[in-house]
């Protein structure tokens, strides 16, 4: 049983900021240093406030400055006065029959524009949570078979506003350490809630590359919120001018939206192929930085009943990828309402994991998470309100229909 909260209306001194105020949140350590000086902090001091900022930003996951107990209560009050690092609004909170949890959030107005909605997405696994965020409000690339994709692209997304997605989620698991102890200790890596972050929301990442990127870099700070690289993946359907320069800069690991192995069927499914049509894409992945048996690429296979699922695609799948160090997720269709696609059956997609597994590439079967609210791979959509009943019911029986059981 799922079940939804509706959060919109907080309450209390971490309210949404008002939107003139620049945010601290997401800026490099040069870039808060300077923000610093802005405001007639003395260069001497600079290093030191920036540190400062840093521990109770990132480790401690303060959102209201005077919280901050070691800064005096005039610097405080002059960082109120010209900063924000308040919390976007949460509109709704959905929580799955599985576990997994949804977050609709609000962000501020930016310029003239207006206040914008994106989804999150928390999936908790033994031994591992994984955070999935998304980097722009809608898409562009109109994957035929992603709910998202039927979202046009109202804007990138901010580093501020990409980190802030894994900072409310760890507010919420209760990943920081308790404000109340005096002296927080540190949350260990293995204790974590949210041990694994992955660029695999709304948006395609390496169009806001310069956004994603400043966003993980301050995510792998080992000073501050301290995740792994090999605990980052950034997912891409294939902007191949930016592959190399993600493993150049970011250094995370990759992962690529593959979904079909012939020109003419990825032209359909994801249409930037007919931009950076395969061959390319395959060179740009043999070419990753850092590329080797222990930091495989992950190609993720949406299985599409009668459409990329039969053997022959499993055997070209194979012939595609050869010399690449890989592994492939095979990910069962999600359904999401207006779809055209149908959904999987276990025999088929166990005959396809088979073949290519026999070949030497990991191929595990993701089991769908959060299907019950629409928190699915390919399922987000930040327009998307609560479903009626009848709505809810359709999609029950499209589960039920492609798979035997919701």
């Amino acid at each position: 049983m799922s079940f939804s909260i509706d959060l919109a209306r907080p309450t209390g001194p971490r309210q949404a900021a008002a939107p003139e105020k620049g945010s601290l949140v997401g800026l490099s350590r040069e870039s808060l240093g300077e923000a610093l000086r802005g405001i007639g902090v003395p260069d001497r001091q600079v290093r030191m406030r920036v540190q400062q900022l840093w521990h109770w930003l990132y480790v401690r996951g303060v959102s209201d400055f005077s919280d901050m107990a070691n800064v005096s209560k005039d610097m405080r009050a002059e960082l109120a006065r010209h900063f924000t690092i308040a919390r976007p609004e949460i509109v709704e909170e959905q929580i799955s029959a599985d576990g997994t949890r949804k977050w609709l959030f609000r962000f501020p107005p930016r310029g003239a524009g207006r206040p914008v909605e994106i989804e999150t997405v928390y999936i908790p696994e033994e031994g591992r949570g994984t955070l999935c965020i998304s980097s722009q409000v809608g898409c562009t690339l109109t994957c035929s078979f992603c709910h998202t994709g039927t979202q046009k692209l109202v804007r990138n997304l901010t580093s501020e506003e990409i980190l802030s997605q894994l900072l409310v989620a760890r507010d919420r698991l209760g990943d920081f350490p308790d404000r109340d102890t005096p002296d927080g200790a540190i949350v260990p890596a293995e204790g974590r809630k949210v041990s694994n972050i992955v660029m695999m929301g709304m948006g395609e990442p390496l169009y806001n590359f310069d956004n994603v990127k400043q966003a993980l870099l301050v995510a792998a700070d080992g000073d501050g919120l301290s995740l792994s690289k090999r605990r980052i993946t950034l997912s891409t359907s294939g902007v191949v001018p930016e592959i190399t320069r993600t493993g150049e800069e970011i250094g995370v690991m990759l992962a690529i939206s593959l979904h079909a192995v012939r020109d003419d069927l990825r032209d359909m499914l994801v249409p930037i192929n007919k931009k950076y049509p395969l061959k390319e894409l395959m060179e740009a992945c043999r070419r990753y930085p850092g590329l080797s048996n222990a930091r495989r690429i992950t190609f993720e296979y949406v299985m599409l009943k009668d459409v990329n699922d039969s053997l022959a695609d499993a055997k070209e799948l194979v012939r595609l990828l050869r010399g690449i160090p890989a592994k492939i997720n095979l990910i069962p269709f999600n359904p999401w309402p207006g779809t055209n696609y149908q959904c999987w059956d276990w025999e088929t997609i166990e005959t396809f994991a088979d073949y290519v597994n026999s070949a030497g590439y990991a191929s595990p079967i993701r089991t769908p998470r959060g299907r019950d609210i629409l928190a699915a791979c390919g399922q987000l959509k930040s327009e998307s309100e609560r479903m009626r009943k009848s709505e809810r019911l359709a999609l029950e029986a499209m589960m039920i229909a492609g798979h035997g059981e919701a």
